[in-house]
């Protein structure tokens, strides 16, 4: 008998695992001519009942964001359970970067004057239960409530109960000048990876695959920072404070990498210790888009993450894997919904697929 804390956690997660589409669904999807089609696909599938409850008062792609968001929502709260004593709190503290993308969701509507409450479906919720609930945040009527606020000001005085206070708080002057709702996103995020890392400590020693793809996480989100500073044609001071700690790649190397006189340059600067951003170079030359560095990052940021992670199924790293495919199968799909609903070609969509990994 298994002494691991983690030996029940590979039998509750592994049957699981087949759940997830195949790869033979994926070239049906991309065939679809209409979003019709799309749902009808995903009704055979796992997503069938979330489809059925959401067709009741949605239709078209909010229909099938909401299925999609609640099937994975729903799937993130299995992986929670699944956890041994020692797996989830991390699994808990994980998953609220979920709450943070809702948060984005409301806020940055709020910030374009938008009536967020039409776009519940966006929320990353299951039966009443956002996807960072597990770790003891927010329920989606704690949403609403964020929801229903009239300003941001007093969105973030709300925020206050959550814990949310210490990291808003502060920028709320900033926002009144500037009236730009990035910063705000931004310290969600860097207070998010501050607390994931000091949590992540190793228990049995091979924690450390789930560490390593934090890392390289925050790297590729350092990159992406730098990227769209030097597209923007912003200076180093520029990025100060917006710089999440955690990755191998030093903030202190930010004025000399943004120095390149362009971003082609950049990249060939970076290409050296992230060779895979180089295969986005075709998309920006032609468009000058940056989607094709992050996506490129991602694919391979997965592949070797699930590679390494299988290799230790009876750890954190099993149900690190069942959510790292749960997430990128809502992406892909999400790629796939609006791809179609705004007549992207086909061949577009299916480069920017993140695949099953």
């Amino acid at each position: 008998m298994s002494s691991s804390p983690y030996a029940g956690a590979l039998g509750r997660i592994k049957p699981h695992l087949t759940e997830f589409l195949g790869a033979e669904t994926y070239p049906r999807l991309l065939g679809s001519h209409d979003l019709g089609e799309v749902a009808k696909i995903l009704e055979s599938g796992p997503y069938g009942p979330e489809i059925l409850k959401a067709a009741v008062t949605l239709q078209g792609a909010p229909m099938i964001e909401a299925a999609v968001n609640a099937t994975f929502a729903g799937r993130t709260l299995h992986a929670y359970n699944a956890g041994s004593f020692a797996g989830r709190p991390i699994v808990g503290l994980y998953l609220q970067r979920w709450d943070i993308e809702n948060l984005s969701v409301i806020l940055s509507g709020k910030a374009r004057g938008k009536l967020v409450g039409t776009d519940e479906h966006r929320l990353v919720s299951w039966r009443e239960r956002p996807a960072g609930v597990p770790a003891g945040s927010m329920t989606l009527d704690d949403l609403r409530g964020l929801i229903e606020q009239p300003t941001i000001e007093a969105s973030m005085a709300y925020l206050v109960r959550f814990g949310y206070g210490p990291t808003l708080l502060p920028l709320g002057e900033t926002f009144a000048r500037t009236g730009d709702i990035f910063p705000l996103v931004q310290a969600l995020e860097i207070d998010y990876y501050e607390r994931l890392f000091a949590r992540l400590r190793f228990f049995q020693g091979d924690e450390w695959v789930v560490r390593e793809y934090l890392r390289v996480e925050v790297d590729h989100r350092n990159v992406l920072l730098l990227l769209k500073a030097k597209e923007a044609g912003l200076a180093a001071g520029d990025v100060a404070g917006r710089w999440i700690p955690g990755g191998s790649l030093a903030e202190a190397s930010a004025p000399e990498l943004l120095g390149a006189a362009e971003v082609t340059e950049l990249v060939a600067n970076l290409a050296a210790r992230f060779p895979p951003i180089s295969q986005g170079l075709d998309a920006y030359r032609a468009t000058h888009t940056l989607a094709g560095f992050e996506s490129s990052l991602r694919k391979e940021r997965l592949r070797q993450a699930t590679a390494r992670m299988r290799a230790y199924p009876v750890s954190l790293a099993i149900l690190m894997v069942f959510l790292l495919l749960a997430e990128c199968e809502r992406a892909d799909l999400r790629r796939i919904v609006y791809g179609t609903l705004y007549g992207v070609a086909r061949e577009e969509i299916a480069a920017d697929l993140l695949g099953t990994t």
